[in-house]
This record gives C-alpha cells, sequence and structure tokens, in this order.
C-alpha cells in the first residue's frame, strides 16, 4: 500500500497524509480541527472495513473496496493502517467492545441466571443485525488465526450464569451446564449464519429474533409429552 495518491476530480486528497508530513505549525485551535478530521476518517475507514468484511470475508475484502467504500484514497487508508491485517484488528476490537458492553449489562441484572443467559442470546443477535462491526467480528473469527473476541467476549459470561443456575438448582439433573452452553452457542452461531445469508428486510432481524425467542422456550419447557420425575 501506498500512502501518496494522484489527485484528479475523482480521487481523495490525502489529508491525513499531507498533515502528517507537513512540518508547519498550527494554532492550536486548527491543530485540533485537523485532529478531529483525522479521527472522523479513521472511523470511517474501520466502518467501511466493517461492512466489507462482514459480506466478503477477510479474503475477499480488497483495500481499494474499503476505501471506496469510505470514501478516502488509499493514500489516507494507507495512513491510518499499515496494513488489511491491522484494519481488521481495529473492526474486532470495536466489536468486540461492543459486544462486551453488552455482556456486561445483562450480567448486573438481578434476573435468575437461566433467564439472563436468555436474554444475553437475544441481545447478542440484536447486536449482530445492528452492528456491522460486531458481524464482522464474527466472521473474522472463523477466517482468521489471529485472536478474537468471538466468541471469548461472550462465552464465559455463560458458562458463568449456568453455573450459577446449575447451583440455584434451575436446570435438570439432565442438562449439565456444558450440555447447555453447547446449545447456547448453537443457537448464536446459527442465528450468525441466519442473519449472515439470509437475505435483509424491511424488519430486520425480528424474524430471527422470534425465532430464537421459540426455541430458548422449547428448550425451557422442553419437548417431550412425558412429565419429568
Amino acid at each position: 500500500m501506498q500512502d501518496r495518491t494522484t489527485s484528479s476530480a475523482h480521487t481523495p486528497v490525502d489529508v491525513d497524509s499531507q498533515l502528517c508530513a507537513s512540518t508547519k505549525k498550527y494554532p492550536p485551535g486548527e491543530t485540533m480541527v485537523k485532529q478531529d478530521r483525522a479521527l472522523r476518517t479513521r472511523t470511517a475507514i474501520i466502518r467501511a472495513a466493517a461492512v466489507e468484511f462482514g459480506q466478503g470475508g477477510y479474503a475477499g475484502t480488497s483495500l481499494s473496496r474499503i476505501s471506496t467504500t469510505a470514501g478516502v484514497s488509499m493514500g489516507s487508508l494507507g495512513f491510518h493502517f499499515a496494513t488489511k491485517a491491522a484494519m481488521a484488528n481495529a473492526v474486532q476490537e470495536e466489536g468486540g467492545n461492543l459486544i462486551k458492553a453488552v455482556v456486561q449489562q445483562v450480567i448486573v441484572q438481578t434476573a435468575p441466571p437461566l433467564t439472563r443467559v436468555a436474554d444475553l442470546t437475544l441481545d447478542l443477535v440484536r447486536l449482530l443485525e445492528a452492528e456491522p462491526s460486531v458481524r464482522a467480528t464474527a466472521r473474522l473469527a472463523r477466517e482468521r488465526t489471529a485472536p478474537s473476541s468471538w466468541p471469548s467476549s461472550w462465552l464465559p459470561a455463560v458458562q458463568n450464569l449456568l453455573d450459577e443456575a446449575h447451583t440455584a438448582d434451575q436446570l435438570r439433573s439432565t442438562a449439565p451446564p456444558e450440555d447447555v452452553t453447547s446449545l447456547v452457542e448453537y443457537l448464536i452461531n446459527g442465528a450468525e449464519a441466519q442473519l449472515r445469508t439470509a437475505p435483509r428486510t424491511e424488519h430486520g432481524c425480528e424474524g430471527t429474533v422470534k425465532q430464537l425467542q421459540r426455541l430458548w422456550n422449547l428448550a425451557l419447557l422442553g419437548v417431550s409429552a412425558e412429565q419429568s420425575a
């Protein structure tokens, strides 16, 4: 990736690269404006990269496509991120932070632990639908060997809550916490695959979330007509 581009009517100007290379001293107010502009550019690049990684995967996403989606030059792209890997790391960091915030909101609630597990499952699916960086984080975790916050940012919370549920006798003796944890993983990863492959509708993820709610009801009530002992 090169940090310079040829200016034309159709090529964005490398404002951030020019700012970096310039030795001119700016007044404090003007410096702040330029820093804010650089931050907005970086944010736009991360958002564009999240969209492209989520749709095309790591190998299927080119830097030129991210540049076009973000509306910045390849020079600006290179100024903020030296490699595609660094860009993917930034996307996964943003997605991981959003996931951790949702997890924290759920685990501090006072509802029974099994209820919180169901709530967390549904909240993660809503987050997958609403946030490109979270969808990209889930996909990049499968396609890259680099450490990822998916599922490490939510799975330990699920395991801890299910241990609490087991201690509180919320789980049947035939439903050990590790098996219910596997169920939760399948539900979340299945919903992520559904959201990734199914066409988007004007109602967003309403169908997927409602389906997941029904599946949770089945899991909580059981599907056998026989009464448990």
